[in-house]
C-alpha cells in the first residue's frame, strides 16, 4: 500500500507557506528524495517531516545554507551523526539563551502589570514607591528581582 502524497498547494496551506517558498526549498535541495508525477512535486510524509524540521531550524535562527548542509549530512548516513548532533546541541543552547532573555522580559512586564494594577487601585504610586526596591510582596519581589538582574 502506498502512502498518501500531497500537492505543493496542499502543503503550502498546511504549513502557511507560499508556494514560491516551497519551490525555493526544493531548488536548494532540501527535499532530495521528493517524487514527481508528470513533473508535479508530490510531498510524502518524508518531505512533510523534513519541512517540519526546516521550519524548526529556521525558527532557531539557522540559515537555509546551513539547513542544506544538514540535509547533505543526512544523505551521507551514520558517519555524520556527530555533526548532526552538534548542530542540534548548538541550536538548543542558542534557544535556551533566548528563552532566558525572554523570561527576563516577561518578568519585567508581569511586574509592571501588577505595579499599574496596584497604582490604579490606590489612585497613585506613593505606596508602591515606598515598597521599592525590596519591600514588595514575595511573588512580586521575585519577578522584580529576576527582571532586574
Amino acid at each position: 500500500m502506498s502512502q498518501p502524497t500531497y500537492t505543493i498547494g496542499q502543503i503550502a496551506d498546511k504549513f502557511n507557506l507560499s508556494i514560491s517558498t516551497l519551490r525555493y526549498y526544493d531548488k536548494e535541495g532540501l527535499f532530495p528524495n521528493m517524487k514527481r508525477q508528470s513533473g508535479i512535486r508530490r510531498f510524502s510524509k518524508n518531505e512533510i517531516e523534513t519541512l517540519r524540521l526546516i521550519e524548526c531550524l529556521k525558527a532557531s535562527g539557522l540559515e537555509i545554507k546551513d539547513i542544506k548542509q544538514f540535509i547533505d549530512w543526512t544523505l551521507k548516513g551514520p558517519s555524520t551523526y556527530e555533526q548532526r548532533k552538534q548542530l542540534f546541541e548548538t541550536r538548543k543552547k542558542i534557544i535556551e539563551k533566548e528563552m532566558e532573555r525572554l523570561q527576563k522580559i516577561h518578568n519585567v512586564l508581569e511586574f509592571k502589570c501588577w505595579y499599574y494594577d496596584t497604582a490604579i487601585k490606590d489612585g497613585n504610586e506613593d505606596r508602591l514607591q515606598q515598597m521599592l526596591p525590596d519591600g514588595l510582596p514575595i511573588t512580586i519581589q521575585e519577578l522584580y528581582n529576576k527582571g532586574h538582574k
